[in-house]
């Protein structure tokens, strides 16, 4: 929970900062002056503060680019080589699942993230996303992993529709959202929308309102997270999870007794990221489904994807050299002057941190030496510094002069990190999640500089859904006490809009 000290609440802490944000609303303070949200989503225009911190966002002045040089000085763009967009973890939900887990939130870390006082918006969030990212119309869109949340069918169905374009329906089952947020729930660690402070009467009906996307433009480049393969983006689907995801029995309450192992002993590696151990996975569900339930509606819509299948479904667009049909390693020419390399680091038998193959090293070797007069960004899901085996990508990467950037997100957190080598160094750049606060993506324009270098303008992207259904979501993102807010995702100044200089 929020502290040690004191155990309260997710519902008492959004009425706890809502409390003194409504005082001053009534004393006429907490107003944005008339300043305008930009309609691009670009925070060069504007962003959103709380300059009284007492959890009433407002609009504010946007962020210039500043410089960073570490990697080489600062040098005058030439002309741009390609313009790219990095959309991560938008962890689209069904939030009427039976398959989820939400009551295990309120055991604290690493289990907070099961449940969401927004969670019934990310198909919402994820289309105002793709909004803003047509209005940067980018060469290339890179879903970077994670699209969505419970490897559920109906959740990639739902994604794809946002993000690509079309008609999204985000409810399930008869009534279209039967979940732990409905006024009728008790239960004191779910925030209920109808009755809890900040009060949005009607919002889970209009969270599944059937509603279009405009989507993004051009071909998207996917990558493969944990959360789209695996079960709460941890557990590979078994027979018992399958039949829990498509039946009528849901786990709204945790059973008598629950307590949870520590972190170092929840996985086979001692790691927390690394693979569940199968018999406490068995052990839980057994307990859990002995427990108390509630009856809900079923949906076979919701049936757990297999890997072949995700894979297949999320697949890259038609040019992309693909290294086998079961992963998603590939590579792609955007320009006569960039190469786009994407790594599939997720594991097939559970675990939410990266992996690399053993086949890997040798195919990225060969992209890399394939054209020596592109210059090179490489994605992948995990970052590479805390994936097992990532030293043996980075090593590759520190000795090729070309390329310029590792894209990452799965942390949810604006984070850019120089990587200086022989070669002439990289930047390891992480972009936070439309999840968590501060729900945003990033923008990238690589561009030819003065003398035969390099240089990424990047900057942070936030969504645009038409109506108030985006900003509430955000708001919300902004109060959760587990969330983005207090764990610092938006990053520092030099984290999110700036200009990263590399010599030639």
């Amino acid at each position: 929970m929020s502290g040690a000290a004191r155990r309260i609440t997710r519902r008492q802490a959004l009425a706890e900062a809502l409390a003194g944000a409504g005082a001053l609303a009534l004393a006429g303070c907490g107003t944005d002056g008339g300043r305008q949200a930009a309609v691009t989503g670009s925070t060069l225009e504007s962003t959103w503060v709380d300059p009284l911190g007492v959890g009433m966002l407002q609009v504010g002045p946007g962020e210039p680019l500043i410089a960073r040089t570490e990697l080489g000085a600062a040098a005058r763009a030439t002309g741009v080589i390609a313009t790219l967009a990095h959309v991560a973890d938008a962890h689209v939900l069904d939030a009427s699942s039976p398959a989820r887990v939400a009551f295990l939130d309120r055991l604290g870390p690493p289990f907070q993230s099961t449940f969401r006082p927004h969670e019934t918006l990310t198909a919402q969030v994820l289309a105002g996303m793709a909004r803003s990212v047509r209005a940067l119309g980018p060469d290339a869109v890179i879903q970077g992993g994670d699209l969505i949340d419970n490897a559920q069918s109906n959740e990639l169905i739902h994604a794809l529709a946002a993000l690509r374009g079309g008609e999204v329906s985000p409810g399930s089952g008869r009534y279209g959202y039967y979940g732990v947020q409905l006024p009728s729930n008790a239960d004191p660690f779910y925030y209920r929308p109808d009755l809890d402070a900040p009060r949005h009467p009607g919002l889970l009906g209009r969270a599944v309102r059937p509603f279009r996307s405009v989507g993004v433009p051009g071909p998207v480049y996917p990558v493969l997270g944990d959360h789209d393969i695996l079960v709460a983006g941890e557990v590979a689907p078994t027979p018992e999870t399958r039949a829990l995801a498509l039946g009528e029995r849901a786990l709204w309450e945790p059973p008598p007794g629950l307590s949870a192992p520590p972190a170092n002993q929840l996985t086979t590696t001692g790691s927390t990221d690394g693979p569940p151990r199968p018999e406490l996975v068995s052990q839980f569900l057994a307990e859990a489904i002995a427990g108390p339930t509630v009856n809900v509606p079923a949906d076979p819509e919701r049936r757990q994807l297999g890997v072949a299948d995700a894979v297949g479904r999320l697949g890259p667009p038609i040019g992309a050299r693909r290294a086998g049909r079961d992963t998603l390693d590939y590579t792609v020419d955007l320009s006569p002057q960039l190469r786009l390399i994407v790594l599939d680091l997720a594991r097939r038998d559970g675990g939410s941190g990266g992996l690399v193959r053993p086949e890997q090293p040798g195919w990225l070797e060969a992209q890399l030496a394939a054209d020596t007069d592109r210059w090179v960004v490489v994605v992948s899901h995990q970052p590479l510094p805390s994936s097992t085996g990532g030293e043996q990508i980075l090593a590759l990467l520190d000795r090729s002069p070309r390329v310029v950037a590792a894209l990452s997100g799965h942390i949810h957190r604006n984070l850019i990190e120089p990587r200086p080598t022989s070669a002439g160094g990289y930047w390891l750049i992480s972009t936070a999640s439309l999840i968590d606060y501060p729900q945003q993506a990033r923008g990238l324009r690589v561009v030819a500089t003065r003398g035969g270098g390099v240089a990424i303008q990047t900057w942070m992207l936030d969504h645009v859904f038409r109506g108030d259904l985006g900003t509430i979501s955000r708001g919300l993102a902004y109060l959760d006490a587990q969330g983005g807010r207090p764990q610092g995702f938006i990053g520092s100044r030099l984290d999110r809009n700036v200009t990263l200089h590399r010599a030639a």
